[in-house]
């Protein structure tokens, strides 16, 4: 018993080591970004967390999520988090790291609460995946709204796009950007999970 739980322990970490491998490849290699034109930039990297958070839970989705944080944060440094960071180092920590780390959460406790709705596991990697895209943009739009609304940056980028309203201008600064997301993220990330998923329970069940 005890030699089986060791193992799925082992099993566990692989694979969290795994989809962070993934995710910095993909953040280093530039394939996590997808030019559509010059202006539509399509990440990738809300999937490996969306994923990992279905496969191997809440705790995994955590870390996955700060993983894809950091990336964010580091390298490499986008204009708004560079003109964030003078006002709050904090609050720029809490935005790219913390916000991504709670989503990642969120994202596998949401799996499996749709496991249970869902007996025949038709839609809940799918669903899983839909909120994985859409809590990263309501998490991270959100805390800028919350702590930096009112700064320089980002009253420019409210002025520029003719925003009446906090909630008008999160429409208009995410757009079509943040629909591309949404749908990649839900048809790439809900049926890789869904195939390994069922890969791994039939090679359990021929074990058995």
């Amino acid at each position: 018993m005890n030699n089986r739980i060791q193992s799925q322990k082992v099993r566990y970490m692989c694979l969290i080591a795994a989809f962070i491998a993934i995710e910095l490849l993909l953040k280093l290699s530039g394939l996590g970004n997808i030019p559509i034109n010059p202006v539509l930039n399509v990440t990738l990297l809300t999937i490996p967390v969306a994923i990992g958070a279905i496969l191997l839970g809440p705790l995994a989705g955590t870390i996955l999520g700060a993983v894809f944080g950091a990336t964010s944060f580091i390298q490499p440094m986008s204009p708004m988090v560079a003109a964030f960071i003078p006002i709050s180092m904090t609050h720029t920590i809490i935005l790219c790291v913390c916000m991504r780390a709670l989503m990642g959460f969120c994202v596998g406790w949401i799996f499996r609460f749709f496991q249970k709705l869902d007996k025949k596991r038709v839609f809940c990697y799918f669903g899983a995946s839909f909120f994985t895209a859409f809590l990263n943009t309501l998490f991270f739009m959100g805390y800028i709204i919350l702590v930096f609304y009112h700064t320089d940056y980002v009253t420019e980028k409210v002025t520029s796009l003719g925003a009446l309203n906090p909630l008008h201008f999160v429409i208009l600064f995410v757009g079509i950007n943040g629909l591309f997301e949404l749908v990649t993220t839900t048809i790439i990330g809900g049926s890789v999970s869904k195939g390994v998923d069922y890969a791994i329970n039939r090679k359990q069940s021929a074990k058995g």
